[in-house]
């Protein structure tokens, strides 16, 4: 297939464009600077620019663009910067979309288990409905913004993506550094459940939903058992045969973090009902896994 993709620098982005180049796909990226070649397609999502000529032949789209959400300090200026580069680029991309002589098959819209808020020790699937604080409003709207989409009659899905296991890239890639020089450990008291995925898996999972034509709406990508910060952090110790006895404080991250500290913390235990009753199979269902499995590939 002809297939877009934005956020095509990103850490999941570029590994999902390289895999789908080599299993003879034809990838688009979509680039804010001036086109560099004929799979390069200029678009300008702050200013709502895009043009659906552009995109002619495009049979599937995986949109991933959007401001990394632990980079920095959450300021009201760095939240607003994370808004809009989801909600506004969802809402260029899918208006083009819309607009399209032949609109593409399928939309693989980039989301977050954010959506869901601090569930707890609850256990919780597609089903459950938004909880609180501005990442869960974020997503909220993050999603609604692709409605032009589906109202055009495009099968659009959404990828609610955990913490992916990368050595290189994400939340993930700060932890290995830190934890293969010994100072690891829990951060808080260690009791908040982490939802993770490998990056083997979570491409997979984008291709099984490009594939699926039963899956529309949310998706969680999630491995099948979450496990909490503890279990996460032994295992880390476990496979890098590293100590993990250090510890930082919840009033420490609340420093260092501000209001980001507040879902560093919180307990998110996702289970991904959709892919497993869809037929998928994880790789890399156990947490053990998964990190190895981000030493090998880097």
């Amino acid at each position: 297939m002809r297939i877009a993709v934005t956020g095509a620098s990103g850490l999941i982005g570029g590994a999902l464009g390289a895999e789908l180049r080599g299993s003879g796909h034809e990838v688009v990226r979509l680039v804010r600077r001036e086109a560099a070649g004929p799979d390069e397609v200029r678009w300008d999502p702050a200013a709502g620019r895009l043009d659906p000529r552009d995109l002619t032949g495009v049979e599937a789209v995986v949109h991933l663009a959007g401001a990394g959400v632990g980079d920095r300090r959450w300021t009201d200026a760095r939240k607003k910067v994370l808004y809009d580069s989801r909600v506004q680029g969802t809402r260029t991309l899918a208006a083009a979309l819309a607009a399209m002589d032949v609109p593409p098959r399928v939309l693989v819209c980039g989301s977050a288990i954010g959506y869901y808020g601090d569930t707890g020790d609850q256990p919780v699937d597609e089903s459950a409905p938004a909880g609180r604080g501005f990442l869960a409003e974020l997503v909220r709207d993050w999603e609604a913004a692709a409605q032009p989409a589906a109202e055009a009659g495009i099968r659009t899905a959404f990828a609610r993506t955990g913490l992916v296991v990368a050595r290189e890239g994400g939340a993930w890639g700060r932890l290995f550094p830190i934890f293969k020089a010994g100072l690891g450990g829990r951060l808080g008291d260690g009791r908040q459940f982490w939802s993770f995925i490998s990056l083997r898996d979570e491409l997979a999972a984008l291709r099984h939903i490009l594939g699926t034509p039963a899956l529309t709406g949310p998706v969680n990508l999630t491995a099948p058992e979450p496990l909490t910060n503890r279990e996460v952090t032994a295992a880390m110790g476990r496979v890098l045969h590293r100590p993990t006895l250090a510890a930082v404080p919840a009033p420490v991250l609340r420093a260092a973090l501000g209001e980001f500290a507040g879902d560093v913390l919180g307990s998110q235990r996702v289970r991904p009902a959709r892919l497993l009753e869809s037929g998928f199979t994880f790789a890399h269902p156990g947490i053990d896994d998964a990190i190895r499995a981000a030493l090998r590939t880097g």
